[in-house]
């Protein structure tokens, strides 16, 4: 068993470099997919994304309760899951969670962040609990301008510290730039998991 994170700007190969990796370690694939179709080109970029993945895999649509996975066949069977993407996952909890960005306090987002990485952090025991391989893509949103609204700065705070709370589970890190992936870490688990691109 072992996680691995994939962080990368947008377009920068990152689920592209997880799918790859997930073939590499081979067996039974699902494919954990956090999107929910608010538009037309949101359902434009879920259909491409479903199209490059293999028939093969499964695919399970869900970003929150991943304590019920255990319940779900598809998951149950894989060897290896790919979760795509954690900043996704982040955005539908801050549109459900309903708090006026611009008018809360900040122990509301403190208390919305702690949900958010409770619900990550139960994803990564799971697999780890039934020996499955994880592979978590997520958005690195911290290189670029400070977001000139209050909602885009929570986004970016809670991002940055989810995804670092993220790479000290992982065994393996990964950062992609225009679709070539650099290692950041590698525990050197001596494990079935694969360590080179």
């Amino acid at each position: 068993m072992c996680v691995t994170l994939v962080v990368g700007g947008a377009r920068s190969g990152k689920s592209t470099f997880a799918e790859n990796k997930a073939k590499e370690y081979g067996g039974n694939i699902t494919y954990l997919a956090t999107s929910v179709i608010t538009d037309e080109s949101m359902a434009d970029r879920v259909k491409k994304h479903r199209a490059q993945r293999p028939q093969e895999w499964k695919t399970i649509e869900r970003y929150k309760n991943f304590t019920e996975l255990q319940n779900d066949i598809d998951f149950i069977n894989a060897d290896s899951i790919i979760i795509d993407c954690i900043t996704t996952l982040i955005t539908n909890f801050m549109i459900d969670s309903g708090i006026d960005f611009d008018n809360c306090k900040v122990e509301e987002v403190n208390i919305l962040e702690s949900k958010i990485k409770e619900e990550v952090l139960s994803l990564i025991s799971l697999c780890k609990n039934l020996n499955k391989k994880l592979i978590i893509v997520s958005n690195e949103v911290g290189l670029g301008v400070v977001p000139a609204y209050y909602m885009g700065n929570f986004f970016r705070d809670i991002s940055g510290r989810i995804n670092s709370s993220i790479a000290i589970e992982a065994d393996n890190v990964y950062f992609t730039v225009s679709g070539i992936p650099m290692k950041l870490k590698s525990k050197g688990v001596n494990i079935k998991c694969s360590e080179d691109f």
